[in-house]
């Protein structure tokens, strides 16, 4: 397989499409508008980054992608069927690894944990475990605890468990967000390996700018809050990439230019015209200031935490329900 493409009929030009995506809170008397009209498509096999200011309501998209948490208006279609709740063949990668893993399951479980939910016999449970973990490079650390392991290992293992389960998309939110720069150049690395010889498409939310160049071959870049698309840009760069040859290169520079002007132009309200880039124009030549983008994600005002403070019942089951994660089955 070449570039991790998939072939793509005329029937299905797309695998997941957001269609004019709203979400609204509300909440002690108080409407907050956190995402007001998104629509883009990404192809089947295709690694896409999205980025934006912080707070301008990624993981709001996300949730909303993975049916996780329900749309005010438009709709996100999988094989152009609407998601309505967690879909098959979908995976979720989180941020936060040290709450998504069990520290009483020793890394094999952890992995397994999901497949419980396919009807298949334990031998082919087994194998798909052991091939998984052989991918991510924690074949050894089968029988070690989360507890036991650096935080750029217990990502693996959460990565491990999404591949086990064989998805046909990967939604990513902010995964290498907690973890060292060197552990998450070599993450990044992994998961350009993972997605050429899966072929699995891809949707990758980040922070850092650096790293929506890097990984994609596409990146769309949202306005602030209400958010709209502001730009999807094509990232020309040659197909196989490492961290020193790549990072280090002019057409990187430019490209990067490109995307963090367009975020400082989202920061102060201006949203560029609707379409497809490839950032060579004026704004894309010339170095821009500050590090590899934004240094954390507040979300959107008014957006729910991890403990579903903002009144969406039933979200942090439906979360369970999508992993296959009950209290039952995970003490079993």
């Amino acid at each position: 397989m070449t570039g991790g493409r998939l072939p793509v009929s005329p029937k299905e030009a797309s695998m997941l499409d957001v269609q004019g995506l709203r979400k609204t809170y509300t909440a002690r008397g108080r409407t907050v508008e956190a995402v007001r009209d998104l629509t883009f498509h990404i192809a089947p096999g295709e690694l896409v980054c999205l980025v934006g200011p912080s707070g301008c309501g990624k993981t709001t998209l996300l949730k909303c992608m993975a049916g996780l948490l329900a749309p005010t208006g438009g709709e996100v279609l999988l094989r152009g069927r609407p998601v309505t709740g967690p879909p098959e063949g979908m995976a979720v990668v989180l941020q936060e690894y040290g709450r998504s893993l069990f520290a009483w399951m020793n890394v094999h479980d952890n992995v397994g944990l999901p497949l419980r939910r396919k009807k298949m016999s334990k031998a082919r449970r087994e194998e798909l475990v052991d091939h998984a973990l052989e991918l991510v490079g924690l074949s050894d650390a089968r029988d070690a605890y989360p507890w036991q392991l650096s935080g750029g290992m217990q990502q693996r293992v959460a990565i491990a468990r999404a591949v086990a389960y064989e998805p046909q998309v990967l939604l990513m939110d902010e995964p290498f967000a907690a973890v060292d720069a060197q552990t998450r150049a070599e993450l990044e690395d992994l998961i350009r390996r993972l997605w050429h010889e899966l072929g699995v498409t891809v949707l990758f939310v980040t922070h850092d700018i650096d790293e929506a160049v890097y990984l994609g071959q596409k990146t769309i870049i949202l306005s602030k809050s209400p958010t709209v698309v502001q730009e999807e840009l094509v990232i020309d760069l040659p197909d196989e990439r490492d961290q020193l040859h790549t990072r280090s290169s002019a057409r990187f520079g430019e490209l990067r230019a490109h995307v963090y002007e367009q975020i400082q132009r989202a920061k102060n309200g201006a949203v560029a015209e609707t379409g497809t880039g490839t950032g060579t124009g004026e704004h894309g030549r010339g170095a821009a200031p500050g590090g590899g983008g934004e240094s954390g994600e507040s979300g959107a005002a008014g957006e729910p935490g991890e403990s579903g403070g903002s009144g969406e019942s039933g979200e942090d089951a439906k979360t369970v329900k999508s992993s296959g994660l009950t209290p039952e089955s995970a003490k079993s």
